[in-house]
């Protein structure tokens, strides 16, 4: 049988149709959403996929030049994500949060900027019923829609300044990974919730050999001109405590979304999506993050609420989402990716990213450090002084501990980054010390330092050393030159 032809006559009235139709589609000004980069997506062999350390360190040159990156696994969970919260996590629920579904005006008011706790608690299941529902409301189908056409309908909705509202399961306590040994991708060194991604293992300080703790100390009293403490032997170090080390559950809705940041202490992130539907990522390298902020300050932001540290006290809040466009108009490099339900996504250290659902879905998150993160630890450690921001790890602790790894060890380690790192610390303290002797002969030093303490006036974390003063009813650190103190503790 031969395929009917349509008249020329309809088929030219279909075209001359189509036509008048998109020169009045209301996307004409999402254009933009087609000219964004696609991340890099990876595809580990089963022998690269053994070790996640190992084989991020061998993508992470090329992949952290786009700021985020995707990596689909040669092994997938055997077990459905329903199953596992049904049978694991008996009674589980969740409060999510309530997002305006539209791009803030950031001027003197921000009020209307806040991601608001919900008053329902949900259970997995019901937060599901409830996303379909909502989903099916608007599309008649709650099924997965094309992730472009999506993606216009996002910023659509977002743009044109409407009043909806979305709920978000943000920083949801738990895990959806399988604990049953039948389970394939559970039994990876790619299960979050396993201790192989947590932030203290990358950074092996799970093997120190603390009968030669005093080593690293003759290192920093050479480096400080003092002499060498012996009752140094019997000091320990505290293990870190940072919050971070656990894996938290994100569960979405259609157009949920995770606002323009970037990880605390610019940590690496590890994401995998359990189930549902995708997840568009949008995300800036590192490299361009100073170029970001300072699009932001002038673009988003009203002036009257800047303050002198720039966009990074508002960033860090986590309620700012503004269209990438943005981004491109003032020649700051984006990518763009689609996770799909499998597959992991890697955020890299100091790279801003963003993104939303495009429907019901779960997802699950882990920060992690490799060596290379230690220049971007520093900078942030310095900004969150500047900020007078509690940090959320002790970053001197983590290098100090990591360098006496490396001062121990009988291996040849070429990695400078920790080196670097604590020779950039050393030279800090060193200049501090000699500033403050200059202000104070009576300086004296005692060894009695067992754990990281917060300076009062900073909120910096002073493992290295801190002052007691009779100044202050705090302990602060020794980077207050104009500070005279009566007691120096090591």
């Amino acid at each position: 049988m031969r395929p009917h032809k349509q008249s020329s006559k309809a088929s030219n009235k279909s075209k001359t149709h189509f036509k008048s139709f998109t020169n009045t589609d209301k996307y004409h000004h999402l254009e933009w959403t087609n000219q964004i980069t696609e991340s890099p997506v990876y595809h580990p062999s089963l022998e690269d996929f053994k070790d996640p350390f190992q084989y991020l360190q061998k993508i992470a040159a090329q992949a952290s030049k786009y700021g985020i990156c995707k990596i689909v696994p040669p092994i997938t969970s055997t077990t459905p994500t329903g199953v596992i919260m049904m049978k694991e996590k008996p009674g589980f629920r969740f409060t999510p949060k309530v997002q305006p579904l539209r791009v803030a005006k950031w001027t003197t008011n921000n009020v209307n900027n806040t991601f608001y706790i919900s008053t329902k608690s949900y259970s997995l299941r019901d937060f599901e019923v409830m996303a379909n529902r909502a989903t099916a409301n608007k599309y008649c189908l709650s099924g997965c829609l094309p992730s472009a056409y999506l993606e216009k309908e996002f910023w659509h909705a977002m743009t044109r300044g409407n009043k909806g509202t979305v709920e978000y399961g943000v920083n949801v306590d738990g895990s959806a990974f399988s604990s049953s040994s039948n389970d394939h991708l559970a039994n990876t060194k790619w299960n979050l919730k396993a201790p192989h991604l947590s932030f203290i293992s990358f950074l092996s300080t799970l093997s120190y050999k603390y009968d030669h703790v005093n080593s690293i100390f003759d290192v920093f009293y050479v480096s400080f001109g003092f002499r060498n403490f012996q009752d140094c032997k019997n000091q320990h170090f505290i293990g870190s405590k940072t919050g971070l080390t656990d894996p938290m559950l994100y569960i979405g809705m259609l157009f949920s979304m995770f606002a323009w940041h970037v990880e605390d202490h610019y940590l690496y992130s590890i994401n995998y999506h359990h189930c549902g539907a995708p997840k568009t990522w949008y995300g800036v390298p590192g490299s361009a993050a100073h170029e970001f902020e300072e699009a932001i300050q002038h673009h988003v932001y009203s002036k009257q609420i800047i303050s002198k540290n720039g966009a990074f006290e508002l960033l860090a809040e986590k309620t700012t989402m503004f269209p990438p466009n943005i981004l491109l108009q003032n020649h700051v490099p984006v990518y763009k990716l689609v996770q799909l339900p499998g597959e992991f996504v890697v955020t890299f250290p100091r790279a801003y990213h963003a993104g939303f659902s495009h429907g019901f879905n779960c997802g699950e998150a882990v920060n992690f450090a490799t060596r290379d993160w230690f220049p971007f630890g520093e900078a942030a450690n310095e900004r969150y002084t500047l900020l007078k921001k509690q940090p959320v790890i002790p970053y001197e602790e983590i290098l100090c501990k990591e360098a006496m790894h490396l001062f121990l060890s009988s291996k040849k380690d070429d990695n400078p980054f920790v080196k670097i790192s604590f020779a950039s610390m050393i030279r800090k303290y060193d200049n501090a010390l000699t500033r403050l002797k200059s202000l104070d002969k009576s300086i004296c030093i005692s060894s009695n330092l067992k754990e990281t303490v917060s300076c009062g006036l900073c909120k910096r974390d002073c493992y290295v050393a801190h002052v007691n003063c009779k100044c202050h009813f705090h302990n602060i650190c020794v980077f207050h030159g104009k500070t005279k103190p009566l007691l120096f503790s090591f």
